[in-house]
């Protein structure tokens, strides 16, 4: 069997080190914002090259508090792809805001910068882009669309630790990068954990008041604030790991060279360019008959997984809130399939799913 994913193999190389962890922090009493959450903040600032980092208790908070932080009017338009994870569209509702979606590029599966002005009007205040699957969006079109109309920029990073634009490492194009480090992310946490960067310093300390029930002084609140706090576990944890996501993101980008190079082209896999720097935390394929195929490599005991098998304006939750058709994102949500490229895989796994790939009909 070749397991899309499995936590406890893909974490098994740091054990020892988040055993020590555990230990130093259990014998310490100290488990909220403390030394090891501060000392996280400082080295994930530093590796992505921004000034401020503010650990929080979940990717989906990272959004939350970086829209909260401009307090919008309720009915204020922020643009957002439609080919995306729900939680990047819950973030805006969940701040009494309206999405206002935009189609991918169907080669990147990215906002299509070409699509975004049209759907610029008098309400429109924000861009929250998705860098999707470990991929860049193409920040120059974007950077110049905000700009032109004075539009704040959030960056939804979950998927894109590492990732680069030109060199540029997503996170420190906007006004604040938001990040996941759920599990199963290249830099993933043994829980829910999050994060906001910003270069804004007044920014950042909005956002270290309200994670922390507005309030940057014990018992003094400045804000309506929220419970959102990076632990000091997860924070070791991330640390740790932190060290070895250069390396992390290397054996995936290795893995994904070999589908690339080997795959046949009846499967539509992801473009590569030299402005983009890609980190595959997910490795997908489409191919019109993805049903059949995932029933297939499972057969051969090849798990795969679907990123994402409904498109957000498809949901439930989004009926009354979501209008419009988005043909684009539903064509990449019918035909997408996620591969193994985990970093427990090993080049011979695979080489095993190309096999199998190779010989669907």
């Amino acid at each position: 069997m070749i397991e899309y994913e499995n936590l406890g193999r893909l974490n098994h190389p740091f054990f020892e080190s988040y055993r020590k962890i555990f230990d130093e922090i259990l014998e310490s009493g100290w488990y909220i914002l403390g030394k090891n959450v501060a000392t996280f903040e400082h080295e994930f600032a530093n590796y992505i090259g921004s000034n401020h980092c503010v650990g929080l208790a979940s990717g989906l908070d990272a959004l939350s508090l970086s829209l909260r932080c401009f307090e919008f009017p309720a009915g204020t338009e922020v643009i957002v792809p439609s080919n995306t994870y729900i939680a990047t569209i819950l973030s805006i509702v969940q701040n009494g805001l309206k999405p206002v979606l935009v189609e991918p590029d169907i080669n990147t599966y990215n906002i299509d910068p070409a699509k975004i002005e049209e759907k610029i009007t008098s309400k429109t205040r924000a861009i929250m882009l998705v860098h999707l699957y470990g991929k860049c969006c193409d920040m120059d079109q974007i950077l110049s669309i905000s700009a032109k109309y004075k539009l704040r920029l959030i960056e939804d990073c979950a998927q894109a630790h590492g990732a680069k634009f030109k060199q540029q490492i997503a996170g420190t194009f906007g006004d604040f990068g938001a990040h996941s480090f759920y599990p199963t992310k290249n830099l993933g946490a043994l829980g829910d954990a999050g994060a906001v960067t910003t270069n804004n310093v007044l920014m950042a300390e909005k956002i270290k008041a309200l994670r922390n029930y507005g309030s940057n002084l014990k018992y003094v609140n400045d804000y309506v604030g929220y419970n959102s706090r990076l632990d000091e576990m997860q924070a070791g944890f991330l640390s740790v790991k932190l060290a070895s996501l250069n390396k992390i993101n290397d054996h995936k980008r290795k893995l994904a060279k070999l589908y690339l190079e080997n795959l046949k082209a009846e499967f539509i896999k992801p473009v590569i360019h030299d402005d983009y720097y890609d980190v595959y935390h997910i490795f997908n394929i489409r191919h019109p008959k993805r049903d059949h195929l995932k029933k297939y490599l499972l057969e051969f005991g090849i798990k795969t997984e679907i990123h994402y098998p409904i498109a957000p304006h498809k949901q439930k939750a989004m009926k009354g809130i979501i209008d419009g058709d988005y043909p684009i994102s539903e064509e990449i949500h019918a035909t997408t399939l996620s591969l193994p490229i985990s970093y427990f895989h090993t080049e011979g796994d695979i080489l095993r799913v190309i096999e199998v790939l190779n010989s669907f009909s």
